[in-house]
């Protein structure tokens, strides 16, 4: 049996993992997607003969950019007339995957999660015809819908306030624009994947989280639910505290090629004991597993605990989404120790250590 196969069939039946939230308990939504007649814009744009900008909604959609929520459209128009008012209004870079077609809104809303690789619970809709919503929310009931009404208090909504606004939230969307390049250029590319990989230059770093860098990790165990092992978030202060304290290793990964900068895309929270180093969190970004990074993290903990002459286990709790990650455990060689209802121990004998891929470059401060 593989690896693959030896994840916990329960896994696939175990509870959801419950709609993104902070550290502080509030639901988080990653991406809001707008309509655009008679939401985002006055008027019904094959209807009129001129459409304006409704007041205020440029201005809303340029403070949600600087929060780093994402931003689409979801709208029943002819593509090129639609996307011509955007860039004539200055709206166009803002949105990323925008689905302007005759097609059902809670398609285009999920063709739009889907793209970037994000939950429905993460996603806002906003629309002014209650018919729409309403199709929406029957479809996609996790997605959070918002009458157009309502866009002169939506910046006060707390889904849409971040605790924090870290570097890496203020360029999340040029951020995925770089992996819309990356895409292209992997589509034109002709050979296998590592190959193409290997054209990215591709340079990994690996540190012990410093203060500045605590704001950015409770963001992750925030919106990082896919590629997180425990499914656990964590507050600023948590992380502090782990940060200072002897028995804990708090580290952080970022990643950058020759597009541009991924920003701090890892994290992994190690218990050391004297005989027995606990992995109690380990996350990765999903912008980054598809290029092979999600190991290197997991490995530089192994090289580290090996070193140290311990025994590595790991926690690893299952729900509807992160099973990637017990298989991401189970490749690297780690077994079940114990089990408890969807709570798993893991452990590796570090016998095998899986290597840094050839095509990367990895920087780490204790030279793993």
């Amino acid at each position: 049996m593989s690896s693959a196969d030896a994840a916990p069939q329960a896994a696939d039946a175990a509870p959801p993992a419950p709609p993104a939230a902070r550290a502080d308990g509030e639901r988080v939504v990653k991406c809001v997607v707008w309509d655009l007649d008679d939401t985002l814009w006055e008027g019904v744009l094959l209807e009129d003969r001129e459409v304006r900008l409704r007041e205020g909604a440029a201005a809303v959609v340029r403070e949600l950019d600087a929060r780093g929520i994402l931003q689409s459209v979801a709208s029943k128009n002819d593509h090129d007339p639609a996307f011509e008012r955007l860039r004539a209004f200055g709206l166009d870079e803002y949105f990323l995957y925008p689905q302007i077609n005759w097609n059902p809104k809670s398609s285009s809303v999920r063709a739009i999660a889907e793209s970037l690789n994000i939950g429905l619970d993460a996603v806002a809709f906003i629309d002014d015809q209650r018919y729409e919503r309403e199709e929406v929310a029957f479809s996609l009931p996790e997605v959070l819908c918002i009458d157009t009404a309502e866009l002169d208090r939506l910046l006060d909504r707390p889904e849409l306030n971040p605790r924090f606004i870290t570097e890496d939230s203020k360029r999340r969307r040029l951020m995925y624009f770089g992996d819309l390049e990356r895409r292209k250029s992997e589509e034109a590319f002709v050979g296998p994947k590592e190959e193409f990989l290997a054209t990215l230059g591709m340079r990994v770093e690996i540190s012990e989280a410093r203060e500045e860098d605590l704001r950015r990790a409770e963001e992750l165990t925030v919106r990082t639910n896919q590629l997180n092992s425990t499914g656990r978030t964590y507050s600023y202060e948590e992380l502090d505290a782990f940060r200072v304290s002897p028995a804990h290793k708090l580290l952080v990964m970022s990643c950058d090629d020759r597009f541009g900068g991924y920003g701090k895309v890892g994290l992994a929270l190690v218990e050391c004991g004297a005989e027995v180093w606990t992995l109690k969190l380990l996350l990765m970004s999903c912008r980054v597993m598809s290029k092979g990074v999600g190991t290197v993290m997991l490995s530089h903990v192994m090289r580290s605990a090996r070193r140290a002459g311990a025994r590595l286990r790991a926690d690893f709790v299952a729900n509807d989404r992160n099973r990637m990650m017990f298989v991401t455990y189970k490749f690297a060689g780690f077994k079940e120790a114990e089990k408890d209802g969807q709570s798993y121990v893991l452990e590796s004998d570090l016998t095998r250590i899986p290597p840094v891929p050839d095509y990367l470059e990895l920087q780490a401060e204790d030279g793993a």
